[in-house]
């Protein structure tokens, strides 16, 4: 086991802007560190720098205490799992996850223990003589991570490796991936865009965005604390409410965002941003809280609705305990706990 260090990563292609500007971020020795952001914000090249798959414009990349910044990826120690599984259609499964251990001349009767070691643990060991295209896009991820869990390395990566399975297969293997993570102890990095996947998998997350780190925490710090208004708006599903607000005449403790009145901790002299999560709008009869608003969209999920509203001209979510009897174009009052409220200034950084 080791941990994995990123000192000042830089990672710029031929043109554009950089896919990575000064990255500094540390997996702990054993830790599962999710890396969270939108599509292009750099983290699947964060994953192919520290693979060796990417060579980074500047910075360093330790594993433990070994600078492997210039190393081939075959003497990093780390092992990297795809979105698309990379299995070689002609092989076998005990082939396919045999296969890095062939390559390095393994002795075959250690080869052997190793990969019905590695399919008994992801419950593979009735499809060992089946190819890939006999299995089911859950059984090939689990043939891809065999592959990986074989070679015993120092670093697993793992890049979005459940984007293309359905739900129900997502939610088992996240289980199993967990179960892995505890049953090997290994440090793990994975890449993802689902805030779910994050928040329910990672001991920490690290969040990025335009190649950059925004914010690094344990799921609670970052849902509940979150370090500026992208993160606000992006963790979570839905996202925080992130409104544009400002103070009420001379009231700077009042914030006027619409058709809302909001009382706040602390003078406000300018423009802010107003930040509420969907969970803390509660919706009352029309008169009653900070203010009125009307129904837009009302959207049934099961044991919890969304309820799109228009406060003003100002665009409100709420989440509300089961099928609620209202529709569309119906008048409401939305109140708001004070002590639920986060402010963001213009530029989107934490105030307070």
């Amino acid at each position: 086991m080791a941990s994995v260090t990123l000192k000042n990563l830089t990672k710029q292609f031929n043109s554009g802007n950089p896919a990575l500007r000064e990255l500094s971020l540390e997996a702990r020795d054993g830790e599962f560190l999710v890396l969270l952001g939108p599509t292009g914000c750099g983290k699947t090249t964060t994953l192919r720098c520290i693979a060796g798959l990417e060579e980074p414009t500047d910075g360093q990349i330790l594993i433990g205490d070994r600078d492997v910044t210039q190393l081939s990826p075959g003497d990093r120690d780390v092992a990297m799992v795809f979105q698309n599984y990379s299995l070689y259609p002609h092989l076998t499964v005990r082939d396919n996850i045999g296969f890095p251990l062939a390559l390095r001349r393994v002795p075959r009767g250690d080869r052997a223990r190793r990969v019905e070691a590695a399919a008994e643990r992801l419950g593979l060991t009735d499809l060992l003589d089946r190819r890939p295209g006999e299995l089911s896009g859950g059984e090939r991820q689990r043939v891809a991570l065999g592959r990986a869990i074989v070679r015993e390395p120092k670093v697993f990566l793992f890049d979005e490796p459940l984007s293309n399975l359905d739900a129900q297969l997502r939610l088992g293997l996240r289980a199993e991936l967990l179960q892995l993570h505890r049953d090997l102890g290994t440090t793990m990095l994975y890449v993802t865009h689902d805030q779910i996947e994050a928040l329910t998998m990672g001991e920490r997350i690290a969040v990025l965005h335009g190649g950059r780190l925004r914010q690094v925490g344990t799921p609670g710090e970052v849902y509940a604390s979150p370090a500026d208004a992208f993160v606000a708006g992006f963790v979570g599903s839905p996202g925080m409410n992130v409104l544009s607000a400002a103070p009420e005449a001379d009231r700077k403790r009042v914030l006027a965002c619409g058709s809302l009145r909001l009382k706040v901790p602390m003078n406000i002299s300018g423009s802010v941003l107003l930040g509420v999560r969907p969970e803390h709008v509660e919706i009352e009869l029309p008169g009653v809280g900070v203010g009125d608003a009307e129904v837009r969209v009302v959207e049934p999920l099961g044991s919890d609705t969304l309820v799109h509203l228009d406060a003003g001209g100002v665009a409100l979510v709420a989440k509300v305990q089961g099928i609620p009897l209202m529709r569309a174009g119906d008048k409401v009052g939305v109140r708001i706990d004070p002590m639920q409220l986060h402010l963001f200034d213009a530029s989107g950084a934490r105030l307070g």
